[in-house]
Order: C-alpha cells, then sequence, then structure tokens
C-alpha cells in the first residue's frame, strides 16, 4: 500500500507538464509539480537497484544504490549547471552531502531505533568510509582557502585548481572501489547475516527498463525543476541559497532517503550506512569533479569547487558527528535524534538567510 501511495505521485508528471505549457507565468506551480514528479522517479530508481542488490552482498548493493539514488542529484546540478545557476550548484552538492549524513542516516538510526532496541553495523566500514569523506573535505576546502588568499590571480588559474582536485578526487573513488570491492572486502562485511527477504523479484529486462524510464523522467523533471527556480524562490519567499541547500538537496536525495530508512527498519544497518555514506561519499568524490570537467562544455562558465567558509564549515561538522555516532558499530534511536537535531538547526540557519 505504501508503494502504491508513493507511485500515486505519478500523476504530478503529466500535471507539471501541462503547467509548464499553459502557465508559463506561475513557476511556483511548475516547481513544486516538478518537485512532487521527481519523487516517485526517484523511488522507482531505488526499486530497480534494490532488485539487483538482492544478488549481490550489502557492500556492492549499498554501492549501486547510492549510484543511481545519486542519478536525480546529477542531473539536476547538471541542468542547473548548464543554466548558469553555479552558486546554487555548489550549493546543492553541499546539501546533498548534507542531507545524506544527518537527514538520511538520522532518520535510518531513529526509526530502525524505534523498532529494534540496539542495532549493529560494520565499525571498520563505517570507519573507512567516514575517513574518506573526511579527506574529501579537506580537499575541497583548498579551493576556497585559494580564493580567498588570491584574489589577485588570474580566474583561470583557479580553474586549472578545480581540474586538478578534481583529478585527485575521480582517482580517489576508483582506487576506494577497487579497495572495498577488490583488495579488501573482509573489511566490508555485514555484521549479522540477514534472512531472505519475500519480496518477488523481478526480471533483469523488466529492472532495466525502469531504471531507464525513471531516469529519463527524472531527467525529464529536473529540467523543468530548474527552470522554474528562480521565479518559485521569489514566489516562495525562500532564497536560493535555502533551495539549492535544502530543497533541491532533499528532492535530488529522496532515493538513498527512503531506500536508507527501508533498510534501517529491516533491521540491515550495514545497507542503511551504505547507502547514506556512500552516497555523501560519491556527491563529494564523484559527482563534483564530474561536474568541474563537464562545465567546460556543456556551461556558460568553468564550474570551480571554491566553496564558501560557510559551506565547508557546515560540512566539516557534519562528517564530524557523522563519524562520531558510526565509530562504535551500534545505532539506536537517539542517536537519529542527535543527526537530526544538527540537520533540522542548519535548515533553520540557511532559511533565514537573507537574500535571493
Amino acid at each position: 500500500m505504501r508503494k502504491i501511495g508513493l507511485n500515486a505521485l505519478l500523476a504530478f508528471v503529466p500535471v507539471a507538464l501541462a503547467l509548464e505549457r499553459l502557465t508559463p507565468d506561475r513557476p511556483a506551480l511548475v516547481f513544486l509539480a516538478a518537485a512532487f514528479g521527481i519523487i516517485p522517479l526517484a523511488g522507482l530508481l531505488v526499486q530497480s537497484t534494490e532488485q539487483v542488490a538482492l544478488r549481490t552482498g550489502d557492500t556492492v548493493g549499498g554501492l549501486l544504490n547510492a549510484t543511481f539514488g545519486n542519478a536525480p542529484e546529477l542531473i539536476i546540478s547538471f541542468v542547473a549547471l548548464r543554466s548558469g545557476y553555479a552558486d546554487m550548484v555548489r550549493a546543492s552538492l553541499i546539501g546533498a552531502i548534507l542531507a545524506n549524513l544527518l537527514l538520511s542516516l538520522g532518520l535510518a538510526y531513529f526509526l530502525g531505533g524505534i523498532r529494534y532496541h540496539v542495532q549493529e553495523f560494520n565499525p571498520v566500514a563505517a570507519r573507512m568510509q567516514a575517513s574518506m569523506m573526511f579527506m574529501a573535505v579537506i580537499s575541497l576546502m583548498v579551493p576556497g582557502g585559494y580564493h580567498t588568499l588570491f584574489t589577485a590571480q588570474p580566474p583561470h588559474y583557479e580553474h586549472y585548481l578545480s581540474i586538478g582536485i578534481a583529478a585527485v578526487l575521480l582517482t580517489s573513488y576508483a582506487l576506494g572501489l577497487l579497495f572495498m570491492l577488490r583488495t579488501h572486502p573482509e573489511d566490508f562485511t555485514s555484521k549479522e547475516k540477514h534472512a531472505e527477504t519475500e519480496e518477488a523479484r523481478w526480471a533483469l529486462p523488466r529492472a532495466v527498463g525502469v531504471l531507464v524510464a525513471a531516469s529519463v523522467g527524472a531527467a525529464v523533471m529536473s529540467e523543468m525543476l530548474v527552470g522554474s527556480v528562480e521565479g518559485a524562490s521569489a514566489s516562495l519567499g525562500m532564497s536560493k541559497a535555502f533551495v539549492g541547500m535544502m530543497v533541491l538537496a532533499i528532492i535530488g536525495g529522496a532515493a538513498e532517503l527512503g531506500s536508507a530508512v527501508t533498510m534501517a527498519r529491516r533491521n540491515r544497518m550495514d545497507l542503511a550506512l551504505g547507502i547514506a555514506m556512500g552516497s555523501s561519499i560519491q556527491i563529494a568524490l564523484f559527482v563534483a569533479p564530474v561536474l568541474v570537467l563537464l562545465s567546460f562544455f556543456f556551461a556558460p562558465a568553468p564550474f570551480t569547487l571554491a566553496f564558501t567558509r560557510g559551506e565547508i564549515t557546515l560540512l566539516f561538522l557534519s562528517v564530524l558527528i557523522g563519524m562520531i555516532v558510526a565509530g562504535d558499530g551500534r545505532s539506536n534511536w537517539y542517536k537519529g535524534v542527535q543527526l537530526l537535531s544538527v540537520y533540522l538547526i542548519f535548515a533553520i540557519l540557511f532559511f533565514m538567510i537573507p537574500g535571493k
């Protein structure tokens, strides 16, 4: 029944298409309809990748789920970047990481902890993922520091710096996959063995077909979402910083959020952490560098990783608290409350930031 209710939101896809054609002067309606339309499409992405995850272990399953769950985020960011909203893209990237580390993981801890007194997961894998995320934060701090300290340098110096860092991050991500999947897979095995799920398995052609259709639909909805974001932010009284950091990040990360919570409710915390933390790692080490490279071909101006000090500070604090709560290999509902409290504080902060 829950899935039927979520799929009912697919009705917003044709509604958004109709509103864009019939009421172009009402961007807030188009924005809201497209946002609701992306949510079930993200859910279909999760369902199709979960079918593949049924045939793999939690490590590969979490990686696949995070990869395809990040597809809407990558599509939204690419469309926004192509439209010239570089600052909004940077905000949405930070917001997506915060949403995964604090909102998705917090809800997984909280809702899983309500059902189970204590849940256990592999602390070695959690600390490894946290260290990868911490390395990414340090790397992302460099362009912003360079921009602050050497503002007199020509702009193309920052572009070269971003390209170099993008290459390092992509290489680190590739080596991280090699480490997890080939050389040290034993460090990422699940803490506990789980019973087989009773969920019916899809045939492979069906899973691939749903995956392709949902990806195309998400791309169309993302195009409309970004096209209406400027007018919608003004109509709804929200700054672009809040829209990028919170609204677009949550919409783009709806797939990972729903999947991480579902796995936690099934007491599969290794997979839940693999989805939430793995998605954050992918955004920092893969999505952001790829956007830097794509911007040289598709964007009005090259995209740099010069995040503001405020964005980097929030990211640093989020990774720090994520490392603390995941380091002992045990979770409970109150740890979820702690993560959710930090996320709500950040949301209030960005909502109160003045500006357009």
